[in-house]
Order: C-alpha cells, then sequence, then structure tokens
C-alpha cells in the first residue's frame, strides 16, 4: 500500500505532539519533514529514532520552513498539517495558500484526535493570544489547590529546543533541573516561578508518558497552555485567558478563537489596565461567541523590587521575550513599572543590539523601547547580555520572570518586576475553581 507522504509545519511544540498521537504508528503514513518557524535555532535538527518510532529508523529531518515549496514539490508530499499557534489569519492563509499553489492539501488535526484523557481531574489555563496571563493564573490556582489540601502538579506545554533525546520528559522539582536539562531563557522564563512556589513542573516531548508520570504525583493536572494552543490533555474545566489591551484579537488569530470557543470560563485579565468600557466591550464580544462560558474579571498588579531606585534615572527595559515578539504586545510589565515609578528616559536598545537580536528587532518592528530577553542558545544568551552591557543607562529595569544574574554577570543595577494576578470582590476565579472541586468531589486532605 502506498505511503501517504505528510510534512508537518511547526515550532518545536504542537508538531511533535501531533506526530506522536496522529501518525507515529500510522502505516499508512510517510511523514517526510517537519519545517520550524517562530524560534530560532530548532531547524536543521533531526526528530531521533528513540522518539520517532519503529517506522522511522532514522529519525525525521527538520528544515526551516522557507524550504517548504522545495520540500512539497522534489519529494511529492500529498499533504501538509499545520501545527504551530498564534498566527494570524492572515498569515496562516497566506502559508496555506503556498501548500495549495504546490499541489499538496492543508489540514489541522482538531482536539479530539490530539487530546489524551486523563485519570486525574484536568484543568487547563490556555488563552487567546500569548501574553495574557497564563503562568500568573497557572500559580494562583496551585495556591488555591494547596489551600484545598489538594496536590497540584502542573504540566507545561513544550519547548524542546535543545537536545530532543534528553527531552522525552523532563521534570523539575528544584531550580538546580533548570540547568540539569539546559533551558533556554523563555523555558525558564515559564518554568522558575512555577517551581518558586514548591510546584513540580513536567514538560517535554512525549505527552503520553508525561501525563501518566504525572498523575502518579498529584491529585489534580493544571495544564499551563503555551502561546494561544489548545490543551494536549481533555480538560475537565477549561480555562482561556482573554486580554483588553488587544481588544479583536480574540478573533484574529489562531488557534485562539477555538480556545475561546471551547471555554467553560473566560477570564479578562489586566482589568485595571483598561477603561471599563473596553472590557465590557470584550465580555459582550465573548458572550457572543461562547454563551455558556462563565466570564470574571482579574487584575495584573506589579511588583517592583526597589521601586524607589526607579524615579529619575535612565532605564533600559527589559520584558518578557515572547509576549512582546510573536505575542504582538509593543512593551510590558517593565515599560508600565518604569513609567508608574518616574523613569527620567527609557533609552532605546536599538542602537546598541548585538548579534541575533539585531534581526530580532528587524523581525518584530513593532516592539517599543525594550529588551526582549532573547535567550534561546548560548550564543544568543551572550548577545542579550552584550547589549545589555552596550546601552547607556543608569539602571536595568527587568520585567523578565528570571533573574538574569544567575544566567551571567550585569555590571548595572537590576530592579526586578513581577506580575501577579488579584481576584475583584468575591473572588469569582477562587469561587468557580471551588464550585469545579465539590463537583468532582474532591476533598481536602
Amino acid at each position: 500500500m502506498k505511503r501517504q507522504r505528510i510534512i508537518i509545519m511547526g515550532a518545536a511544540g504542537r508538531d511533535f505532539h501531533n506526530f506522536n498521537m496522529c501518525y507515529r504508528h500510522a502505516p499508512g503514513v510517510r511523514v517526510i519533514a517537519f519545517t520550524a518557524a517562530q524560534i530560532p535555532y530548532i531547524s536543521n535538527r533531526r526528530y531521533p529514532a528513540s522518539l520517532a518510532g519503529e517506522l522511522y529508523p532514522r529519525g525525521i529531518p527538520i528544515y526551516d520552513e522557507i524550504m517548504l515549496p522545495d520540500l512539497i514539490r522534489r519529494h511529492r508530499v500529498d499533504r501538509v498539517v499545520f501545527a504551530y499557534s498564534d498566527i494570524s489569519y492572515e498569515e496562516l492563509m497566506h502559508r496555506a495558500s503556498i501548500v495549495l499553489a504546490c499541489g499538496a492539501d492543508f489540514t489541522f488535526p482538531g482536539p479530539s484526535a490530539t487530546m489524551l484523557k486523563a485519570r486525574k481531574p484536568v484543568i487547563s489555563v490556555c488563552a487567546v493570544r500569548t501574553g495574557c496571563g497564563k503562568s500568573q493564573v497557572t500559580r494562583y490556582l496551585c495556591n488555591v489547590l494547596r489551600d484545598e489540601g489538594l496536590v497540584p502538579v502542573v504540566v507545561r506545554h513544550p519547548m524542546p529546543y535543545g537536545e530532543l533525546q534528553r527531552q522525552e520528559v523532563e521534570r523539575f522539582s528544584g531550580l538546580d533541573d533548570l540547568s540539569v536539562y539546559r533551558c533556554s531563557i523563555e523555558e525558564r522564563e515559564e518554568y522558575e516561578p512555577l517551581l518558586r512556589t514548591g510546584a513540580v513542573v513536567y514538560a517535554g516531548i512525549d505527552y503520553e508518558k508525561i501525563l501518566r508520570n504525572a498523575e502518579k504525583e498529584g491529585d489534580i493536572i493544571l495544564w499551563d497552555g503555551g502561546n494561544n494552543d489548545f490543551p494536549f490533555f481533555c480538560p475537565d474545566l477549561e480555562i482561556v485567558m482573554a486580554d483588553p489591551l488587544r481588544y479583536g484579537d480574540e478573533t484574529g488569530f489562531f488557534p485562539g478563537e477555538v480556545n475561546l470557543r471551547r471555554a467553560q470560563l473566560v477570564v479578562i485579565n489586566k482589568a485595571n489596565t483598561v477603561v471599563r468600557a473596553v472590557c465590557d466591550a470584550l465580555e459582550r464580544k465573548i458572550r457572543s461567541l461562547n454563551a455558556s462560558a462563565a466570564v470574571i474579571r482579574t487584575a495584573s498588579q506589579l511588583r517592583v523590587s526597589k521601586p524607589d531606585r526607579i524615579r529619575g534615572r535612565s532605564v533600559l527595559v527589559i520584558e518578557d521575550g515572547p509576549s512582546i515578539t510573536h505575542g504582538g504586545l509593543p512593551s510590558g510589565a517593565g515599560h508600565a513599572a518604569a513609567i508608574q515609578f518616574g523613569a527620567k528616559e527609557i533609552v532605546d536598545p536599538r542602537p546598541f543590539a548585538a548579534g541575533s537580536l539585531i534581526e530580532t528587532f528587524a523581525a518584530y518592528p513593532h516592539m517599543g523601547f525594550v529588551l526582549p530577553a532573547m535567550g534561546y542558545s548560548s550564543d544568543q544568551i551572550s548577545d542579550l547580555m552584550e547589549t545589555i552591557e552596550r546601552v547607556p543607562c543608569d539602571l536595568v529595569v527587568s520585567a523578565t520572570p528570571i533573574d538574569l544574574n544567575g544566567l551571567f554577570h550585569v555590571s548595572k543595577p537590576i530592579v526586578h518586576v513581577f506580575y501577579d494576578i488579584a481576584e475583584y470582590e468575591g473572588t469569582p476565579l477562587k469561587r468557580n475553581v471551588l464550585h469545579f472541586l465539590a463537583q468532582k468531589g474532591l476533598k481536602s486532605h
């Protein structure tokens, strides 16, 4: 029987999961290649045979997405499977048009084909865009569950940007594990704040193995989503974050709208950063798309380590990378803190960018006078350090969730900015979660 020839378009995460779920053991399919986009340094690798299974004894090559048309024609590809997230509908259909023009089908595996069923209850935290505040909510839920005497285990959306054969199942229980698994800055930004709460975090590539390990450790699984992807596990409570700072994006980006239409609980975060009318309009729009979902609002509050040091100073602002690159935000909590606490000047880092960061600024011209904490490789981490040292400023205002001094020495003083969700009267998020726990019969130990 002729095997259907497939290419999977991805960004080192959803693509590998879809392969594992839909194609790894499918004798009628031959996956020719993965293509890689969005994240630097993830192409020109190979999905190893140890993960690809017996049908792929040589593994599967991973090419840069720019090679896609040539690969389709050269290998007479029948179908291209799209498998990465946070992309505008316009950009998505440009990619579909390229594929169709080359003669192949363009497809999306859906939630039913790609979600694993857990033996423990699952709460998922996803979003309509990158940077809505998923991590804040996941940390908050860890505390809510522990206060109820329950043991949460967090499973994070994948970020396998290193040696794939070492990343099949990753378990993080302390900060030392970040070095054991040679985590990038983006991985550290996600894992480190959770580890500081005392949570155990799983991530990796083979999410069936990850799930079975996580089930042994906790009473409840918290799925901490990446970008605006939908969960890999079938959720019992599906929480989706919306962002009033990007009103309209909830129906303009894939697969964020999928999440919005599936949600049981929609959280309009950052409600304290806009006038009430914007949140009211967003809530009306959410209800028009998903009338059955509960809709609540939360605030996103800044905490600054030494706010008095900012006033009257010229500052370099460093922000969480993904939120202001493919997430589309011009700035974030660091910029807000610099303004709130009276910085004399926010210095534009562009003229001082080193190495790969020059390309980053060129690729994302929407960014304001901020420096994204890019660090997907040791070379890029060096570029980040050099850029920080080059910028003429009195102080660094860092809103990346990690301590940069743990990666390299910065000669300039650093003020750290943290952000957490804050509930409004009646604690509606906590109330909804406690109601869910009661429905599931989860009692305190």
